[in-house]
């Protein structure tokens, strides 16, 4: 019988999953209140695993499970909307 921990004692199923990252350009993220209120609303997303969000420049790099899309875009950009701040796109990286 195998054993699929490692040494260290971490353990895996053998399927690994993929992360996918995207960057989008918010308008009017110019204090860490800003930062915060957009982190929240992006994270609390089914699809978002992580979020960050750069005071200032207004990236906000979100990663996912699945592959992003059209119908991610739509989202983010309607969550951003209704937290009160203006989606500019998404960023070719």
């Amino acid at each position: 019988m195998s054993n699929c921990c490692t040494p260290d004692g971490s353990c895996h199923t053998g399927a690994e999953t993929a992360e996918n990252k995207v960057t989008y350009k918010v308008d009017g993220v110019g204090s860490a209140h800003c930062q915060g209120v957009v982190a929240k609303a992006v994270g609390g997303l089914e699809q978002v695993t992580s979020v960050e969000v750069e005071i200032g420049t207004g990236l906000v790099t979100v990663t996912t499970a699945a592959a992003a899309d059209e119908a991610l875009d739509e989202l983010i950009a309607n969550t951003v909307d209704e937290a009160g701040y203006d989606f500019a796109g998404r960023i070719a990286v």
